[in-house]
């Protein structure tokens, strides 16, 4: 992904980053950033899927 995607996608991820203050840093420390929401995202939906019921 480049720059503006990883930032698009930490947005979706993390409505409350701006742009502004994203920018600041390099593509490689962004993708970082969005593996570590994407895996925080991962382990929310496995600690919630007990809960759902299944027919």
């Amino acid at each position: 992904m480049n720059k503006f995607e990883l930032i698009e996608t930490i947005r979706e991820l993390n409505n409350t980053a701006s742009i502004e203050f994203l920018s600041q840093f390099t593509a490689d420390e962004l993708q970082e950033y969005a593996e570590h929401l994407m895996s925080l995202a991962a382990e929310e939906l496995t600690a919630m899927a007990p809960a759902i019921p299944y027919h």
